[in-house]
């Protein structure tokens, strides 16, 4: 909370779950109504942030799109933790034939580029929010097993790891109370920055078409500006300064935690 950046970045992340949370109730107009003798209206005073094509309030659109990229963020960044952190504890601490066996197989899914790899499960599975997730979960939890693996191996060999094997304790004991608890801080700087990731591959998807058809997103809000950029840009300015905007304030809080969870950066270091 000392941290200007990281506050703002709270700041961000708390509009963005008010939306997500209460978006069909905060909306000021149906974001599905149409206006058609309105249709690219600029800003005014009964829609803040402007119509698109079918003049459909913006502004309604955007704080109902939260919820999508909220959800799809949420659920892909669990669900690739949960995973990562399980496989990676398991390859550090067993190591030999499992842990080879474990990296072996990351590298070779890191082999395939992780949007283009999402973009041919989307397209083959079809446009919906479900298959979005699946996509992005297939490699979303290889950087947290590396992440974790690396942690283990150094923690193993620890004095406190050391002792509680000499006192008998169980390899699940130890991995569960020893050396888990050691390894959740540069998770959680790792999750903060994959929901940034999530959030614009998400974006990015919903762009070409792959995302859910039946509610508003921000990647096809921006999608369907494009065409209008010349004499309407506020189309796709708004979904565009949204995403980034929910970008930099994850990125803000991931490098506040960070510096948080870095023992050099303390002043008694």
């Amino acid at each position: 909370m000392r941290s200007p950046v990281a506050v703002s970045g709270l700041v961000l992340l708390a509009l963005l779950a008010v939306g997500a949370l209460f978006g069909p109730w905060l909306a000021p107009h149906d974001p599905e109504a149409l206006d058609l003798d309105r249709s690219l209206a600029g800003p005014s005073g009964a829609h803040w942030l402007g119509q698109d094509e079918l003049g459909r309030d913006l502004a309604s659109r955007l704080i109902v799109g939260a919820r999508a990229s909220a959800l799809v963020g949420l659920i892909v960044v669990s669900i690739s933790v949960c995973v990562g952190v399980l496989i990676g504890l398991l390859a550090g601490y067993l190591g030999g034939a499992v842990d080879q066996l474990v990296m072996r197989a990351v590298d070779v899914l890191l082999a395939f580029p992780g949007i283009l790899l999402a973009i041919a499960v989307a397209g083959i599975l079809g446009p919906s929010l479900f298959n979005i997730i699946l996509a992005l979960s297939i490699l979303g939890w290889t950087g947290f097993a590396r992440l974790v693996r690396g942690q283990v191996l150094s923690l193993r060999e620890r004095e406190f790891v050391l002792a509680a094997k000499a006192y008998g304790a169980s390899p699940a004991r130890i991995m569960w109370r020893h050396v888990l608890p050691n390894v959740l801080a540069p998770v959680v700087v790792q999750a903060t920055f994959g929901m940034a990731g999530v959030i614009l591959a998400e974006a990015s998807l919903s762009f070409l078409g792959l995302g859910p058809q039946d509610i508003p997103t921000w990647g096809a809000m921006l999608n369907s500006g494009v065409d209008y950029l010349l004499f309407a840009p506020h189309l796709s300015l708004v979904p565009g300064v949204a995403i980034m905007l929910t970008v930099l304030a994850f990125n803000f809080i991931g490098d506040a935690l960070r510096d948080k969870f870095d023992p050099r950066a303390q002043p008694w270091v």
